[in-house]
């Protein structure tokens, strides 16, 4: 019966709860038992009946039910193997949503090899083609990655806004071998991340960011890509002071690369005003690259044009009223549609058509029920609603 003791492999018990991210006193609270009760399910002197199994499985550890019965934790890739320059203290502060994610990603890695036969689809792929070190210059990488992308600083000044700026960049990097991918992360701290892998390179970005937010994010992860490695794209990067070594040039490269790539010095020294540097010069300058504010102060301070207490004082300032992105909501198709994008929808439609996939294995591969594969469809036809 379902309230029977079941025999579970404690081991992959407690293995699902540390990856999750849960802490034993928190999986207490949430199913309603005390810390005794979830140790000793942990070490197998007592176990969950199947219905409370259930509720671990898929509401808090976000895992199939058949892997508690496993002889062992299965092989996964850890979050301190993916991001090597993120400080243990920062990996154990992700959230159970973000984990979710970075495995989520991890899946859809292994959903793009499928889908393309284990060949990137992309003629050209930048993260094959450019490779830096953490002793690069930020002029050279950001002059490179300009000069591979092919893109006027014209182009972009011409783009209607920040909106338009994110859906033209992400289509850049997907024709360059990058996938881009959105969610809700319903967790503020972090923007965005990235995995690295030499065939299906990979970023995810945070869409309950503003626009401008989120161009930051596919930058600042291209950096981390294109030096070889996963990273994190989090708002308060305070812990850079503690890395050491290459992982502190890798995350101070990668934040600088966004700047030096999205509004290049040159440029950036023949528009700057000199004086009089206020809000309004900020923010004029901000819609013209497509950037945040936060970018374009950061330019003056790095060219000495405004002091560093002014800055810190903006920032600290905007940080308290930081504008909202579009979140989830509207329509669910439209919002399904806008977190895979336009290349990744074609590509799993095509296996289908093509009599490669059936409907439920394509179902798997959108994140969606097989009755829902329909209205997926529908988007293929709307030019451009994958925003």
């Amino acid at each position: 019966t379902m309230n029977e003791k079941i025999p579970l492999n404690p081991h992959v018990l407690k293995w699902a709860r540390e990856t999750a991210g849960w802490s034993v006193g928190e999986v207490a609270i949430k199913m309603k038992k005390d810390v005794d009760t979830v140790s000793a399910w942990e070490t197998g002197r007592a176990s969950p009946t199947y219905i409370q199994l259930e509720k671990l499985a898929y509401q808090l550890f976000k895992r199939p039910i058949a892997l508690f019965f496993f002889p062992t934790p299965p092989e996964e890739e850890a979050p301190k193997q993916s991001f090597r320059t993120l400080p243990r203290r920062e990996i154990h502060r992700l959230s159970p949503r973000l984990r979710f994610l970075i495995r989520h990603a991890q899946a859809m890695q292994i959903n793009l090899a499928e889908l393309n036969d284990n060949i990137n689809p992309a003629a050209r792929q930048i993260v094959r083609d450019l490779q830096f070190s953490p002793d690069s210059t930020i002029s050279e990488m950001a002059a490179a990655v300009r000069a591979y992308f092919g893109v006027a600083l014209t182009d972009q000044f011409n783009w209607s806004d920040a909106h338009e700026a994110f859906k033209t960049w992400r289509g850049i990097l997907e024709d360059n071998g990058v996938f881009a991918f959105k969610e809700a992360f319903k967790d503020d701290r972090f923007s965005g991340f990235c995995l690295y892998d030499p065939i299906f390179p990979l970023i995810y970005v945070n869409n309950s960011n503003p626009d401008v937010r989120q161009i930051f994010t596919l930058f600042h992860e291209l950096g981390h890509l294109l030096l070889g490695t996963g990273g994190i794209d989090a708002r308060q990067d305070s812990y850079i002071s503690d890395l050491r070594g290459d992982a502190r040039k890798i995350e101070i490269l990668c934040n600088s690369f966004v700047g030096g790539f999205l509004v290049p010095d040159d440029d950036f020294i023949g528009r700057a005003p000199r004086r009089a540097i206020d809000e309004k010069a900020i923010e004029d300058l901000s819609k013209l690259y497509k950037v945040s504010r936060e970018v374009i102060l950061r330019k003056f301070l790095d060219h000495g044009f405004i002091a560093a207490r002014f800055y810190q004082e903006m920032t600290a300032r905007w940080a308290r009223h930081a504008p909202k992105g579009p979140g989830a909501g509207g329509d669910y198709y439209r919002t399904k549609g806008a977190y895979l994008g336009q290349r990744y929808l074609e590509l799993a439609f095509s296996r289908y058509y093509q009599r490669k996939i059936s409907i439920d294995q394509l179902a798997a591969y959108l994140g969606v029920k097989a009755k829902n594969v329909t209205g997926m469809e529908s988007l293929l036809y709307e030019k451009g609603s994958a925003a």
